[in-house]
């Protein structure tokens, strides 16, 4: 099969999309099928073999000028392209790009208006670029904030395209008006969710990544249910340890992803405090690690993290690893006793949580969004209450007291990752998803 495939770059970030984006290209690789993995705003950062093309679609340098002036709009392509190579793009996206929804609120509803939005001179960039490539069987977009691509690549090349669900609740929620004042939150939050409903005929399927992620994105984005297909995480198995250690000496709690109130870390460091100071937990240690960035919001979340522990005594049994590669990442979920990313928001992926089994590291998360169907499928952690430091230290102590338990859960975190959620049985799955699509349009022209 021929795939032509695109994902959404997100500056110096891990990303957890680009990172399934990347291991479902490479894993469709081998197993023969031919894709062509196109980025869009930045060039991508993966930890493992980055398979994408060089070239980057909708560079974040001229979206972001398009948006500004309208001087950008028709400058002519032999200037752009000054500003739209690789080198200069990931330049800018030290830090100078930002990726956040408050930042972002216009440049997103003017993408959503596709060709009729201010970039849309970027929409001739790829339909003059497609001509020039062979024709794949299916296309697929990697959020359906780049739905309005659907339109246009169905035009441009007559074939299916499928869009990804993968997460962008959480930015839609998060836009916020910035230079039209008059707007609200909400009017922006609503124009958006509006702008991809109406966009959804123009898609022949949907992939959500986990089962409830489906069932909440056919609400919030009035897509018909049976239009969304579920395809798993699956992970690159290599380097995952699935053989229990010793506990360590010192009992170790760890957190992996990005530093965002969305992710939990300062619930965690109550439910540290309470541990230590009030369920006679000895000295421990709290270690996190996942990317931070320029973002003041979120910097200033880290020092509200600092002080929740400072005020119990404690802020010198926290580490802060920063962001980490791919060994560093893998030497850190072994070096802990018990990995928690405790979401306040219902979390639609979970690929940390994943990583953590895979290493026979016991999980204990709350009760929402992926994770309780990743538990029934795995049995490799304990489920809490969703935003309660209370329930979360409950559920830590619990491994912590009970250490057979805990050897027991990362064996069968362990296992049920590599029967579940492997990047082969992703791949082989994403297949059985866009056959069944070309069968529909093998049916349809056929009537």
């Amino acid at each position: 099969m021929k795939i032509l495939s695109f994902t959404a770059g997100a500056a110096d970030m891990y990303c957890g999309s680009c990172l399934r984006d990347n291991a479902l290209a490479t894993a469709l690789l081998a197993q023969g099928h031919d894709i062509t993995l196109v980025p869009l705003y930045t060039p991508t950062l993966t930890d493992e073999a980055n398979v994408s093309q060089k070239r980057v679609f909708f560079g974040g340098i001229s979206v972001y000028l398009e948006e500004l002036s309208p001087l950008f709009r028709s400058t002519p392509r032999f200037l752009d392209k000054l500003w739209d190579s690789v080198a200069v793009v990931k330049w800018a996206s030290r830090g100078s790009i930002s990726t956040s929804a408050a930042s972002l609120a216009e440049m997103t509803i003017s993408m959503l208006r596709g060709e009729d939005g201010r970039q849309r001179k970027e929409f001739a960039k790829l339909a003059d670029w497609l001509v020039t490539q062979p024709k794949p069987d299916i296309v697929s977009l990697p959020t359906s904030l780049l739905i309005a691509l659907a339109k246009p690549l169905r035009k441009a090349l007559g074939r299916p395209v499928v869009c990804t669900l993968q997460g962008e609740d959480i930015f839609i929620e998060g836009l916020q008006a910035t230079f039209e004042k008059e707007k609200s939150p909400r009017e922006f939050r609503k124009d958006a969710r509006e702008r991809i409903a109406a966009q959804a005929e123009h898609v022949d399927a949907f992939i959500a990544v986990s089962h409830y992620y489906a069932d909440f994105m056919a609400g919030y984005l009035t897509i018909p249910r049976e239009k969304i297909h579920v395809v798993p995480l699956g992970i690159n198995l290599q380097g995952h340890d699935p053989e229990p250690r010793p506990r360590s000496a010192i009992f170790r709690i760890g957190y992996l992803a990005r530093i965002a109130p969305e992710k939990g870390l300062a619930l965690l460091c109550e439910a540290y405090g309470e541990l230590r100071r009030r369920r006679g937990m000895p000295p421990a240690r709290l270690e996190a690690a996942g990317f931070l960035g320029a973002d003041v919001t979120n910097r200033r979340y880290l020092e509200t993290c600092h002080g929740i522990l400072e005020r119990e005594g404690l802020a010198g049994e926290f580490l802060y690893h920063g962001t980490v590669d791919r060994g560093a990442k893998l030497s850190f979920l072994q070096s802990v006793d018990v990995l928690c990313v405790p979401c306040p928001y219902p979390e639609p992926k979970g690929l940390p949580v994943l990583e953590a089994m895979a290493n026979a590291v016991p999980v204990v998360q709350p009760r929402s969004g992926a994770f309780p169907e990743i538990m029934e499928k795995t049995g490799g952690g304990l489920l809490v209450e969703p935003g309660s430091a209370t329930q979360l230290a409950d559920g830590i102590a619990k491994v912590w007291t009970e250490p057979n338990l805990a050897e027991e859960l990362g064996r069968r975190g362990a296992d049920g990752v590599r029967r579940h959620y492997s990047v082969a049985s992703m791949a082989s799955r994403t297949v059985e998803v866009y056959q069944g699509v070309l069968r529909q349009e093998m049916e349809g022209a056929r009537r």
